[in-house]
């Protein structure tokens, strides 16, 4: 493995696990993902997707942004945007950026997000509950549903509500979803 973010990412979650002394058994009883996907993860031989990350955050019970800020390599106060943090989902294609700069001790955070035209992302529970969200949507359209509750989101529309529940993320099209969100930690 190397030092790319991905790397990094991988290594945070590995690291995670170890730091609770779970198995990686029981990892995968309380993720619902299989123990041979969170080996391979580890191994840096698969790439985690959005739902798996979803999943892992919700067992350390913390937002997937700070999992991604603890990935990064050195904090500070101005990131570029040359500098700030991208990551894929290899299974749909989902673009999310940390544009907030990566850092320990704060509450709040800045995510953009960039959902394909058709793409979904199921997140069973939060990672954390009761976290603050403030989606601001920037173009395209987005359906969002929090505990069974469709929110259809347009440009310029602003959601900000407490998650507590299953969220569904999903592109419409024929645009993708690009959207802002910020995050606060209760």
């Amino acid at each position: 493995m190397g030092n790319s973010f991905e790397d990094r990412l991988v290594r945070r979650l590995a690291s995670l696990r170890e730091a609770r002394t779970l198995s990686l058994e029981e990892l995968a009883t309380q993720s619902g993902i299989s123990r041979a996907t969170l080996s391979r993860l580890e191994r840096g031989e698969t790439s985690p997707t959005a739902e798996m990350l979803g999943k892992l955050c919700a067992v350390y019970g913390m937002p997937m942004s700070r999992l991604i800020a603890e990935a990064e390599q050195a904090p500070v106060q101005l990131i570029r945007r040359q500098e700030q943090a991208e990551w894929r989902d290899p299974a749909t294609g989902f673009v999310r950026r940390m544009v907030s700069p990566p850092a320990r001790g704060f509450k709040a955070e800045m995510i953009e997000g960039r959902l394909p035209p058709g793409a979904m992302i199921d997140y069973a529970q939060p990672p954390l509950r009761g976290l603050e969200q403030h989606m601001w949507m920037l173009s395209g359209v987005l359906d969002y549903t929090i505990d069974g509750s469709v929110h259809r989101l347009q440009p310029g529309d602003c959601l900000r509500f407490q998650l507590h529940g299953a969220t569904r993320f999903s592109c419409p099209g024929p645009d993708a979803a690009h959207y802002l969100i910020a995050i606060c930690e209760p």
